[in-house]
């Protein structure tokens, strides 16, 4: 078992290894997943998405106030009033209007639907494509993506998370693809600096000392873990001493532009994505919380509708003039949607059955939505897509073969969407 560990296979090999030994199944036998990796993968895209910029809206964000609006019924919609684009007829809720004037770039997928109704677990599923397990903690879909894809920027860190505490991190891959973690997104990249009273002969001597000791450490007890440490360290000294530091600091942006995004640690967060997406970085995620509208729904949208609205309708416009639209898939996204009636305290309840995310860039067609929900908004009913589809389309999206199979610590085989198959018509 411990030469498959954290080994890369492909799939012939993966079916091979498995018949003749940890698995301990033949090939000829009725196991779902060796029939399943013996399929070959979608062909792959020709000019998939270099990077992805992940806006995820923690808390549950409601598809008939954002993306699924149902103007026929005013007594679901409450306060939210849909507006409709003239040239491709998508509707959205009108507090993004900013947003849906990028109509002709975004897919609006509405018949998204899960089986995980609670906070935790609901964003565990969708950044993973797998439920929670008291046994293991599966990667985030960053931690596939700079894995199998590898860096553009060799210096800059393949995957970034901004706001929103701890997140779903690399779980078995380890640390050396576990997401780098900014706070405040106007800070910089905080501790990047050697500190003042130490001088650079001293801080190399440092360093010296503590690669001897770990690689003697290494010598009598090897750790995986303790390995990809000490390549986080290289890593961050690198970046310390070069001039892509830069790229976190976003007051080096105009300050119109930096207005247009907005004062909020949201719109700061999607700047800060874009220079990084600009000079290599793989995987950006941008958090904003608030959605969890169980209580007037109204004041919840008319703050976090704006805040979104500001941030995402700047970051499409400035993407589009800069010529990374193609290059990089924008994703908006949430853990499930909201009910469709609102309830007695004026808000939405937790609500898995049917919810809706949104799609641009990355050769994503767009001026069409994927999907619909009933003429309430209660059940899907065209062209449903499960979490892994939808992780899957991602994965497809940006040219990663979403087939393949690594095999974690513990001798189990993982994929990047499960066994999620992606939803191909969705790309140019």
């Amino acid at each position: 078992m411990n030469s498959f560990r954290l080994n890369d296979l492909n799939r012939r090999d993966f079916v091979s290894a498995a018949a003749l030994g940890f698995l301990g199944l033949s090939f000829s036998g009725s196991d779902a997943f060796a029939a399943e990796a013996a399929q070959s993968p979608v062909k792959a895209r020709a000019k998939p998405a270099k990077s992805v910029i992940y806006l995820w809206m923690g808390g549950g964000m409601s598809h008939l106030d954002t993306f699924d609006p149902k103007p026929d019924k005013v007594d679901q919609m409450g306060a939210t009033r849909t507006i409709t684009d003239k040239k491709t007829g998508l509707q959205f809720g009108h507090h993004l209007n900013r947003i849906a004037a990028h109509s002709d770039i975004l897919c609006p997928v509405r018949s998204l639907h899960t089986t995980q109704g609670a906070h935790e677990q609901g964003t565990y599923i969708m950044h993973s494509s797998y439920s929670m397990r008291g046994t293991i903690q599966h990667p985030h879909f960053g931690a596939w993506f700079t894995r199998l894809a590898g860096r553009i920027n060799p210096t800059l860190p393949p995957f970034v998370r901004i706001g929103g505490g701890r997140g779903l991190g690399a779980g078995w891959m380890g640390q050396e693809f576990a997401a780098l973690p900014i706070g405040d997104p106007a800070a910089g990249l905080q501790f990047s600096k050697r500190q003042g009273d130490v001088p650079e002969d001293r801080f190399q001597d440092r360093l010296h000392l503590l690669e001897g000791m770990n690689k003697d450490f290494l010598g009598h007890f090897p750790d995986d873990d303790l390995v990809a440490r000490m390549k986080s360290y290289e890593d961050a000294v690198r970046l310390m001493k070069s001039e892509d530091l830069k790229s976190f600091d976003i007051s080096a942006e105009d300050s119109k532009l930096r207005e247009a995004y907005g004062a909020t640690p949201f719109g700061k967060g999607c700047l800060l994505a874009r220079r990084l997406v600009e000079k290599g970085t793989r995987f950006v995620e941008v958090s904003l919380g608030g959605w969890d509208m169980h209580n007037d729904i109204a004041e919840g949208m008319e703050k976090n509708g704006e805040i979104l609205d500001q941030a995402l309708g700047t970051l499409l416009t400035d993407l589009r003039s800069r010529g990374l639209l193609d290059s990089t898939l924008v994703v908006v996204a949430s853990e499930f949607g909201r009910t469709p009636e609102i309830s007695g305290r004026n808000g939405r309840d937790h609500y898995p059955k049917a919810f809706s995310c949104l799609l641009a860039g990355g050769g994503v067609k767009g001026g069409q939505a994927w999907g619909a929900t009933d003429e309430r908004g209660r059940e899907v009913a065209d062209k449903s897509m499960g979490v892994s589809d939808f992780n899957a389309t991602l994965g497809y999206a940006c040219g990663v073969d979403y087939t393949k199979v690594i095999v974690a610590s513990n001798g189990r085989p993982f994929q990047i969407a499960d066994k999620g198959q992606p939803v191909t018509a969705l790309f140019s």
